[in-house]
């Protein structure tokens, strides 16, 4: 018998997609690919605003991602689209502001797909903006201690859907 499973979409969301959402999307990739459960998700990142659309993501994100042994070589900034709500199963935005233009452009939220990243975690926050504060460190932290606990929290909701050891 075989069983096939839709994979579990998760959008990373910021405001420009050069530096915090694509340093999600990826660390969160590299969590997903070292648990061997890449075919079972979905991941990508998106901007609330048109100021860096098409542009690469930003060098200090490369270089922590880089440091870190991730690639994300090949990502340039997109916008959330209202469509994006259908697509996926979690919208996941960096921070508060992230949110309240997130539900600007989908509309609303009836399935309660939209939640800040790091609500997933023991210590709910907001995770600031590197483009501003230089940090690319803590953003990097901060954004691995989300991943972390959001792909906790999934693997836990989803514990029938993963025949593979997931711990």
């Amino acid at each position: 018998m075989k069983f096939e499973y839709k994979p579990i979409g998760i959008l990373m969301v910021c405001h420009g997609n050069i530096c915090r959402s694509p340093m999600a999307e990826f660390v969160l990739k590299d969590l997903i690919e070292k648990k061997c459960l890449t075919e079972r998700f979905y991941v990508a990142s998106a901007a609330t605003s048109t100021e860096e659309i098409g542009n690469p993501v930003h060098h200090g994100t490369k270089k922590r991602l880089k440091e870190a042994g991730i690639s994300c070589e090949g990502k340039y900034a997109v916008q959330l689209n209202k469509g994006d709500y259908c697509k996926y199963e979690y919208l996941i935005g960096m921070e508060q502001r992230n949110i309240v233009n997130m539900m600007r452009i989908l509309g609303g939220d009836p399935e309660g797909k939209v939640r800040r990243l790091l609500d997933f975690g023991a210590n709910p926050r907001d995770i600031a903006d590197p483009w501003y504060t230089g940090d690319f460190d803590t953003t990097y932290n901060d954004v691995l201690e989300g991943c972390k606990a959001l792909l906790d929290h999934i693997l836990e909701q989803k514990k029938g859907l993963f025949p593979y050891r997931v711990d």
